[in-house]
């Protein structure tokens, strides 16, 4: 796998993965004793990705990668707060990624409690309160677009999580601006398997 890649070609790579996935032909590759061993005192990924942390949604395996290939951040509804923005950052600067997905999918738990929030004006109790809270402004987005179904609002919530990730950080916004790095939000399928993305902020 190539060590230093345009985000155009990191993305190109995690194409080329996902289909290999729907297609069931995986290579399941950097995944043996040798790669192990050659990771023991550095890394260097190919991407970032930050999705939520549904177990249908496990990141290496859909887009056929390995050991060392992506640095992953999960949070239900991949939702945006301070201990994820400091894991991208990590990833954007010192490790270099090149680019940056922000992965969410079908009949997502947190956008579906979001949803049902807006719909019915009733919170959830304990910290998933918290999560809603933090989705709602991608439901009330939807909303306006007349939007009304979880699925249609994930899409919507990963949507919004590009340019937000652009305004809370000016470690990832230098990154893009400066062409080092791209921020791809894509919506994950889980019946068909595939990774489609759904808007870009930076070249690719």
């Amino acid at each position: 796998m190539p060590q230093t890649l345009t985000p155009a070609q990191a993305w190109q790579l995690l194409r080329e993965g996902n289909e290999r996935f729907v297609d069931g032909k995986s290579l399941h590759p950097n995944q043996d004793s040798a790669r192990r061993s050659e990771l023991v005192d550095t890394q260097n990924p190919v991407c970032v990705i930050f999705g939520c942390s549904d177990s249908r949604l496990a990141a290496e395996i859909i887009f056929d990668l390995g050991l060392g290939d992506a640095f992953v951040v999960r949070s239900a509804g991949h939702v945006i707060d301070e201990a994820v923005l400091g894991s991208l950052e990590y990833a954007v600067d010192p490790l270099n990624v090149p680019l940056i997905v922000i992965l969410g999918h079908d009949s997502c738990g947190a956008v579906t409690a979001s949803v049902n929030a807006y719909e019915t004006g009733e919170m959830p109790q304990g910290f998933v309160r918290d999560l809603v809270e933090r989705i709602m402004p991608s439901v009330l987005t939807a909303q306006r677009n007349g939007v009304t179904d979880v699925n249609g609002t994930v899409v919507e919530h990963a949507k919004q999580a590009g340019p937000r990730l652009i305004e809370m950080s000016q470690v990832i916004a230098s990154a893009v601006q400066e062409g080092r790095a791209a921020v791809l939000s894509v919506c994950y399928h889980l019946a068909e398997g595939k990774a489609e993305l759904v808007s870009k902020i930076g070249e690719i």
